[in-house]
């Protein structure tokens, strides 16, 4: 068998189900689309379920892909085993009502035998044990001989996942050699052992489970194979895992190189060459797919995978940075096969390189930490971490419960690993609580997947704002209906629109809809549904709706055109971001409105001054530039070749839309705008935030909205100006005009609050007390916050000469309290700090302080007699 690279491979597979009549689709991005039931893609035909439920018509009934997948289930077993990771890349062919069993496996062998090479006596198939047709095919159409042909129960050849479509599967097996074997000459297919390596899986979805265990055949069967592209390239370069393959050996030769080990030498050392080499591809997969490190959901996984990577650097010894370097290995060895790659490389480098730099800081803070743990429990004689604090460290701080067991096993220490699983179950169980899944999708199920699946609407809004056009189908919230009465709400669906459906960032339209006979439908809210159905929510206010009507739909064209300015903004906001902040920037969300935009982009920090007036100037600059505004459509590849910005995880058709503003902007977008950037006006940003790690967010105005924006500043300013008697001209004088008022009326405050302070200070000179030769005043003051109390409390100290002074006093509800023990008092054993600790807990609070001066504050003022009754007690213990 010819060796063969993991890019040829690739490239082999695809070519050679594109000969079959297959549509070669680019690999679709590991965010799910439309689909809550996944966090992550996790094999071939996750992107593709639409297709198999009949939800959405595919683009060919026969389709071959490439998927990049990811899957993190056993996290924890990476890098223990060479047989475990987290990114893999997984071919398969797909039929969806086309060919079946016959042509799937017959295509399968002929690939693997034909094209790749591999010995059919080393080639084995399995099926499901009651799959009789499956086997007939291996047997007698292939020509596999019947002793050759393992049969399987369900839970090895039988794909199913809850209810939904579900089927028998063949698999293929390629025998390896007795060298990968467990040492057993008699080894066979199905048992754990190496030398048997399942590289194909055929599913034959023909059935229908309900839920309960009960099956009906599906009208339409489908087809669903998966081979991992990296166990195939392991049978066919007979290496000894994935690691060992072309791409993934090149970037663990690297990993070596920069940590300064060899592999093969150390288990524990090979854990971590594995642990990195693997995790850095995910990492750079996932952040190329618009992916952020945060604390939850995708993001969390992310992080979790950057940082177990950082970690095992620490562990091979590398404290400096490493991981940019590595990320840039993953996209020259990808960047053919995935281009977006190579795209998105300012940004892919700037991201791992800010969490490498962040996890290194916050490593450090768990460090500590865990020390500050340690000593607790050395100091009350315990020897184990209790799990809250062990999944603290891991939640909070990112702290591997691996690396806090290795840490604590130096001290003859453990932690409660239960009570950590426990915790770790909790927040899982309250993340899966928060993904209610309720049906194939993962979305609530809903009237409209009754809707007939080839039922489908065009848009037409581009060009036009009205439209005739007949009614398909209407729905109630929980009904199909032939027609809709005055006083229903209801959705109604055309073939063909000019509402255009809140996607892509941009709200919907609303509008009317009239009917033939005068009825009328308020149109609130306009939906995009799978399959590329556009319904109209709404009501009928008067009149009635028939199925198959003709109606007349009529959007709000002032709201339109307003949306339209705001997002043909954003569209100059992103490139103008890019011009002043650098290409890292990329757009990670956005809404628009008729009245405002927002805008989420990648950076790192926030942002300053000069560049929000820089990204301001360069939009308002090109909106005074009258940019022609065109909307072209071409092939997507074409479309990228022109350098236009497509947004992050978006699934684009074959066909794409490119807004091109002149020579300043050109993005993908299929949304509506106006015909020239001079309609806009003008552009204020009117805030600049952080919306999540790595992500800011702006919020801006223009046209209407700004102009609406400044009418209500210029009404406050006038209402104010009143407020303070004077015009808006001259608010600012008059507002420099009462400050130095009121500077001049504190000064005076603050020295009548002294003369206060001298002469209760006489007063209260007459309470003076002796304890053991050391005199004390206490007493009570209302009235005086903190710093008068401290004025005070000086004044007494020199006054007293010698001694120790105790003021409480009553503030706004709350207690201000000082203590101040004089050189003299300290000597013999008075400690203000230990004093205020004895007596803050009657006014509720708390405080401390050095032996000649504590303060503390509380919240009962009621307790300050009770305080003052225990100081003299306190002081004489002290004293001795």
């Amino acid at each position: 068998m010819k060796y063969r690279g993991v890019n040829e491979l690739r490239q082999l597979f695809l070519d050679f189900f594109e000969s079959k009549g297959h549509l070669s689709h680019a690999s679709y991005s590991l965010v799910p689309h439309n689909d809550n039931s996944l966090l992550l893609i996790n094999s071939g035909m996750a992107p593709l379920k639409p297709y198999f439920t009949g939800q959405e018509i595919p683009p060919n009934v026969r389709m071959a892909t490439c998927q990049k997948c990811i899957r993190t289930g056993d996290i924890e077993n990476v890098g223990k085993t060479a047989r475990h990771g987290t990114f893999f890349e997984m071919l398969g062919n797909f039929s969806f009502g086309d060919y079946f069993k016959k042509e799937s496996l017959e295509w399968s062998w002929e690939f693997l035998t034909e094209v790749i090479g591999f010995d059919p006596d080393r080639l084995y198939p399995s099926v499901y044990l009651e799959d009789d047709e499956a086997f007939k095919i291996w047997n007698e159409d292939i020509g596999i001989p019947k002793e050759r042909i393992f049969k399987f129960g369900k839970e090895d050849n039988f794909w199913e996942h809850g209810s939904g479509p579900c089927g028998p599967c063949s698999e293929i097996y390629y025998d390896r050699g007795e060298k990968y074997g467990n040492g057993n000459p008699n080894a066979t297919v199905g048992e754990d052992d190496d030398r048997f390596m399942e590289i194909w899986n055929n599913v034959f979805t023909q059935f229908d489970n309900d839920g309960n265990g009960n099956y009906t055949e599906l009208d339409q069967k489908n087809i669903d194979t998966g081979m991992g592209l990296e166990r195939l390239a392991c049978a066919v370069q007979d290496a000894e895992s994935m690691f060992d393959i072309d791409t993934i050996l090149a970037l663990r030769e690297l990993v070596c190189s920069i940590m300064g080990v060899k592999y093969n030498e150390k288990p524990e050392t090979d854990v971590s060459i594995r642990v990195i080499t693997d995790h850095i591809r995910s990492v750079v997969f996932m952040v190329s797919d618009g992916i952020m490190p945060s604390n939850e959901g995708r993001g969390y996984v992310l992080r979790r995978l950057l940082r177990r990577a950082c970690r095992h650097g620490r562990l091979l010894g590398r404290t400096e940075s490493f991981l940019v370097e590595l990320a840039e290995e993953v996209i020259r060895t990808s960047k053919d096969a995935y281009p977006s790659l190579e795209d998105k490389r300012d940004f892919i480098l700037k991201v791992v390189a800010n969490e490498e730099e962040a996890f290194g800081k916050t490593l450090d803070q768990g460090l500590a930490i865990l020390s500050e743990k340690i000593t607790e429990l050395e100091k009350n004689g315990k020897t184990k971490l209790s799990g809250e604090d062990g999944f603290k460290l891991y939640d909070t701080y990112g702290f591997p419960i691996d690396l806090t067991k290795e840490i604590l096993e130096d001290k003859n220490m453990t932690v409660d690993e239960e009570g950590f699983k426990t915790a770790m179950e909790h927040q899982r169980q309250t993340a899966r609580e928060a993904r209610a899944v309720t049906n194939y999708m993962g979305h609530d199920a809903t009237v409209y997947e009754e809707l007939d699946p080839s039922l489908s609407s065009k848009f037409v809004g581009y060009t036009n704002y009205t439209y005739k056009s007949p009614i398909k189908a209407m729905t109630t919230e929980k009904e199909i209906l032939g027609i809709l009465e005055e006083g229903d709400k209801g959705t109604i669906f055309v073939e063909e629109t000019p509402f255009y459906a809140t996607s892509g960032g941009q709200a919907n339209d609303t509008g009317v809809i009239t009917g033939a006979n005068g009825g009328k439908f308020i149109v609130t809210d306009v939906i995009k549904l799978l399959g590329n159905k556009i319904g109209h929510v709404g009501y009928v206010e008067s009149g009635k709706f028939e199925d198959g009507e003709e109606v007349e739909l009529a959007i709000d064209v002032k709201r339109r055109q307003l949306a339209g300015r705001n997002h043909s903004a954003t569209h100059l906001l992103q490139k103008s971001l890019r011009t002043v902040l650098g290409t890292h920037v990329e757009q990670a969300g956005s809404f628009v409105d008729s009245k405002r935009l927002r805008f989420d982009f990648t950076h790192f920090q926030p942002m300053t001054k000069e560049e929000i007036k820089k990204v301001e100037y360069l939009v308002n600059e090109q909106i005074q530039n009258h940019l022609q505004v065109t909307a072209t459509e071409m092939p997507l590849e074409e479309a990228r070749k022109t350098g236009a910005a497509a947004l992050f995880g978006e699934k684009y058709g074959k066909i794409v839309r490119v807004i091109t503003m002149g020579d300043f902007s050109k993005e993908l977008c299929g949304g509506t705008h106006i015909g020239n950037t001079g309609d806009i006006g003008a552009f204020k940003i009117v805030s600049e935030t952080g919306v999540a790690s790595g992500v800011r967010r702006i919020e801006a105005l223009t046209s209407k909205g700004l102009f609406d924006y400044f009418e209500e500043l210029e009404n406050k300013i006038i209402e104010d100006s009143g407020l303070l008697k004077t015009t808006p001209d001259k608010l600012g004088e008059r507002i420099k005009s009462l400050q130095n008022e009121v500077k001049t009326l504190k000064s005076e405050v603050e020295s009548l609050k002294a003369k206060q302070a001298k002469e209760a200070a006489s007063d209260l000179m007459d309470t003076v007390v002796e304890i053991k030769g050391v005199k004390l005043l206490a007493n009570k003051i209302s009235g005086i916050d903190m710093n008068g109390l401290r004025d005070m409390g000086d004044e007494l100290k020199n006054k007293l000469g010698d001694g120790v002074v105790v003021l409480l006093s009553d503030n706004d509800g709350k207690v201000n309290i000082v203590v101040m023990a004089t050189d003299g008092a300290v000597s013999k054993g008075a400690h203000a700090g230990n004093l205020i600790k004895g007596i803050a807990g009657f006014v509720g609070g708390g405080g401390g302080g050095r032996p000649s001066m504590a303060q503390a504050g509380g919240k009962n003022p009621e307790g300050i007699d009770k305080a003052l009754e225990e100081v003299k007690g306190i002081l004489d213990s002290q004293l001795g």
